[in-house]
């Protein structure tokens, strides 16, 4: 081979090596965000409900004193609001809806709580059964479904959102619309999120695209092609 082809071979060959480390650093955060948050499930949220349990018991044998039980109920909200945050963190690290009850219940739910949550229409068409995709699939969808969500929340300024699940025999496609200002509304910094997913599913040999809707708001849109059987 003559020599003037060694450069474009090393590139190539460097290239696939970064491919190949980016994977492996996609799969160790994934694990680790998974672990980290049943920790906080098994150790720390354990820890909260006997406290809870403890402090109840207290309040049934404390004198019934005013100053005492108003102290106690403070520290029972405070405890409460703990725990909630607790199963806030959790839920931001790892949502375990996705690996007992299935990518299609934790897209829908995810849809039905942002909507609860903003107070708005936000509506989920997903297929009847459950996608047939790797597990790597399915958490760049969730990804990209929170990510999504989180931008529409903080910057689009949108009335209604739409998220749409296509599945197919080739590929698996996920597009979440918004009435909002579009993506110019969205900051440089705020982008980086988009970047990180983009590369994830290039990594899976997908596309994501971030552009202006035809009537206005932005479409985010990911599609990722499906393993050979």
């Amino acid at each position: 081979m003559p020599a003037s082809f060694a450069p474009a071979s090393d590139d190539a060959l460097r290239a696939a090596e970064l491919n190949e480390l980016l994977g492996h650093s996609f799969t160790c955060w994934d694990n680790e965000r998974r672990q980290l948050s049943r920790q906080l499930h098994d150790s720390v949220g354990s820890s909260l409900t006997a406290l809870t349990m403890h402090l109840g018991l207290l309040m049934q044998k404390m004198p019934q004193e005013p100053a005492l039980q108003d102290r106690a109920t403070q520290m029972k909200n405070l405890l409460h609001t703990v725990i909630e945050t607790n199963r806030a963190m959790q839920h931001r690290l790892w949502n375990d809806k996705l690996e007992f009850l299935g990518v299609r219940v934790a897209l829908g739910e995810l849809v039905t709580q942002f909507g609860e949550e903003h107070k708005i229409p936000a509506r989920a068409s997903l297929p009847e059964d459950e996608p047939r995709c790797p597990r790597s699939h399915h958490v760049v969808l969730l990804r990209t479904l929170e990510e999504g969500l989180r931008n529409i929340a903080a910057h689009a300024q949108a009335s209604e959102v739409d998220v749409i699940v296509d599945d197919n025999d080739d590929a698996i496609m996920l597009t979440v619309k918004d009435n909002g200002v579009g993506p110019n509304g969205l900051p440089c910094h705020g982008k980086h999120g988009l970047r990180v997913l983009r590369e994830r599913a290039h990594y899976l040999g997908g596309t994501l695209t971030f552009a202006a809707g035809p009537a206005g708001g932005a479409v985010l849109t990911v599609t990722l092609p499906k393993p050979a059987a």
